[in-house]
Parts: structure tokens; sequence; C-alpha cells
């Protein structure tokens, strides 16, 4: 039965997109307060931080990297700390440079936080704490922000 998608040739003008890798890049889990904290009443407090980095490996393919920290206290002590830095390799060609780098800010960092969420997830729960499932986060939103912060400093 014959194919009638039209192929992507290396010389098409069509925009590409290709995951080339996914991986853990850096992990970290420290739970100072053991053996006390799983005595001690749970009332955790998270706090979150996220930042996005990319640079070009070489032409077209860019290495985007989600850190994730997760900082957990409970009764005004640390409880845990779990840091990720999930990585990947991206093939982006033919996207104008505004489009690119909406890619790498966005939609790439959008593809890799379900694979540092499963990760933090299962580490904090091997540590003996419960599970911590991440909220969705809405990287198109934290993108345009970043935009607006830069063109802010700017002017």
């Amino acid at each position: 039965m014959p194919d009638n998608q039209p192929k992507a040739t290396p010389n098409s003008k069509e925009p590409q997109f290709e995951i080339q890798r996914i991986y853990v890049k850096d992990l970290s889990f420290e739970s100072p307060n053991t053996p006390q904290t799983f005595v001690e009443d749970w009332k955790p407090e998270v706090q979150l931080n996220l930042e996005t980095k990319s640079h070009k490996v070489q032409d077209n393919v860019h290495e985007v990297v989600l850190s994730i920290t997760a900082t957990v206290t409970s009764n005004k002590k640390s409880a845990f700390l779990i840091e990720i830095q999930q990585s990947g390799i991206f093939m982006i060609n033919g996207f104008p440079a505004d489009q690119l780098h909406q890619m790498l800010g966005s939609f790439c960092p959008n593809i890799l936080f379900p694979y540092a969420r499963e990760v933090i997830s299962d580490v904090v729960v091997r540590g003996g704490f419960p599970q911590l499932i991440l909220a969705p986060v809405n990287f198109d939103a934290l993108y345009m922000q970043h935009l607006e912060e830069k063109e802010g400093k700017v002017h």
C-alpha cells in the first residue's frame, strides 16, 4: 500500500522537531533530620523553584535543562531537599528565531517536566516520605512572563 504522506527531506523548508534523548543530568536528595522527621506530626510545606536553560550542542541540536528544586519542611524543620536537572537533546530546524526561543523556553520544558515529576515522586518515596506529586506547570505563561521581564529591563 503506497504511503501518500509527504516526506521531509534535509533540504525541505518545513520546520523539523525531534527528541533525540531525554535523561537525568543531575540528581540530589537530602533528608538531614531523619529519623526524627518520621516520628513527628507530618505537616509539610513545599517550596518549589524552577529554572530552564538551553545551549546549542551543534547545528540545529540543542540541550534543554529543566532544573527543579523542592524544599520540604515540616514543623519548621527541613524534612528533605530534592534537586533534579532533567535534560533533553532536541533537533530543531527551520523555525524563525522567535519560535526557536519559544521552543527552547516553553515547548521543550513541557516535554521534560513529566519525566522530572516522575523521578521526584519516586526518589521521595524511596527516601521514606509520602509521595510528592508536583502540580502541572504552565511553561507558556512562565516563558511569556520571562519575556515581559526581559523587555522591562531593556526599556
